[in-house]
């Protein structure tokens, strides 16, 4: 019967699924059994110290840190001057209240990403190379780089304040130096009774600095230290050093463990992803190599008659093949010389064994383009033959092939 729309939809009812690839191919090396983690911290030691009769003095030396460097954390306004326009859209951060003011938070790389313009590397830049590079990206997208450029959150240099004071905190350093007196009045001011004993010690690089408080509010330059990233204040109403210097080590050292830890439960479970995904590749590739020696059950189709070469061609896993898919196979085709695509047949057998007699064979006329269409649609089955008849000018050819040789010979014959 000549393939038409009504016999092709005829064609595809027969049932048939597709054969399937292993499950392996599906699967990710994701999914392991996450961090374990170290556990619980031990608990810090404390222990009770007496009062001196007086207090030593040791100030840290003057710093000079310069201009605020922009660092990992901080939210960064990039604000430009016609609101609706959408140049510059929110990624990360705060939106701020303001008309076209879009906060950016500085990821852990130094950057951050504007939409249309990419990762910027601001880390590390003071407010004012931020704003040179920033313009530098927008004039080579070709953006208008009318905008203003500061920082709304100060999260990447810090300063801890603890002990005896009304409210422990962490204050910021922003843009303004940040002194003694004011991270103290950040936490709430000192809570101590006794201020002959007490004293405020600064933690600075492994090294524990002193001022008595009595000292502290007597003398204007005690009270004026500028505090640098990662100073640690802590307000005691003891006085051995030592020991007070023992827990700021001691605090320092659960942070590395805590650190510690983490780092090991993530190279743990990194191992067993990898050994995951070896085991997944190794069973990939031993599935792919008996499907190169054949040791795979496949369907096929038989491709025979005028075509470029007698093959077969092997329907795909997890869906169907049409016609068109086998005729335009790279190893088959119609060579258009010797093929009559006029007559293109599908031979397909009954499923029944006991009608193995019982064929229906299904023609396409590819002489009209159009029926190029009803091959894409023509749905294959396993075992179906796809034969090419000849052009009657092949035939005729290879028959005169066949007699000339004949020919020569009785002419040989006869002049002998």
């Amino acid at each position: 019967m000549p393939i038409s729309a009504e016999s092709v939809m005829v064609a595809n009812r027969s049932t048939y699924r597709p054969r399937t690839l292993p499950a392996i191919f599906a699967q990710t090396a994701g999914g392991g059994s996450g961090l374990r983690g170290a556990g619980p911290t031990p608990d810090p030691a404390l222990t009770a110290r007496a009062r001196p009769e007086a207090l030593e003095t040791r100030v840290p030396p003057a710093v000079s840190p310069g201009p605020y460097r922009i660092g990992v954390g901080d939210v960064v306004l990039l604000a430009t001057p016609n609101p609706t326009e959408a140049t510059i859209e929110q990624l990360t951060g705060l939106l701020a209240a303001q008309n076209s003011r879009q906060g950016y938070t500085v990821q852990d790389d130094g950057a951050i990403a504007v939409p249309e313009v990419g990762r910027v590397q601001i880390g590390g830049m003071t407010l004012e190379e931020a704003e040179a590079e920033l313009f530098q990206r927008l004039v080579e997208n070709q953006i208008d780089p009318t905008f203003s450029l500061e920082i709304a959150e100060f999260n990447s240099k810090k300063v801890s304040i603890g002990g005896a004071v009304s409210t422990p905190a962490v204050a910021p350093i922003t843009l303004t130096p940040l002194y003694l007196d004011e991270a103290l009045a950040a936490a709430g001011g000192v809570t101590v009774r006794d201020q002959d004993y007490a004293s405020v010690r600064i933690y600075r690089d492994g090294t524990l600095y002193q001022v008595p408080l009595t000292q502290l509010y007597a003398r204007d330059g005690l009270r004026r230290i500028q505090l640098v990233d990662g100073d640690s204040v802590f307000v005691d109403t003891e006085y051995e050093l030592d020991l007070a210097q023992a827990y700021f080590a001691e605090q320092i050292q659960l942070a590395q463990f805590q650190q510690a830890a983490r780092v090991a439960a993530l190279n743990e479970l990194n191992a067993e992803v990898s050994i995951r995904r070896g085991a997944l590749e190794e069973a990939r590739q031993n599935y792919l190599t008996r499907l190169e020696l054949e040791g795979v059950e496949r369907d096929y189709v038989y491709l025979t008659g005028e075509v470029r070469q007698q093959s077969r061609y092997a329907l795909p896993f997890d869906q169907t093949a049409s016609l068109a898919d086998a005729l335009y196979n790279t190893a088959a085709g119609v060579p258009t010389q010797t093929g009559n695509v006029r007559e293109i047949y599908v031979l397909r057998g009954s499923a029944d064994p006991r009608e193995f007699a019982s064929v229906t064979a299904w023609q396409l006329d590819a002489r009209n383009a159009t029926n190029l269409m009803l091959a894409t649609r023509f749905e294959l089955r396993p075992n179906d033959v796809i034969f090419v008849a000849e052009q009657p000018v092949t035939r005729w050819n290879r028959v005169i092939q066949q007699i000339t040789p004949s020919l020569f010979n009785v002419v040989a014959n006869a002049s002998d």
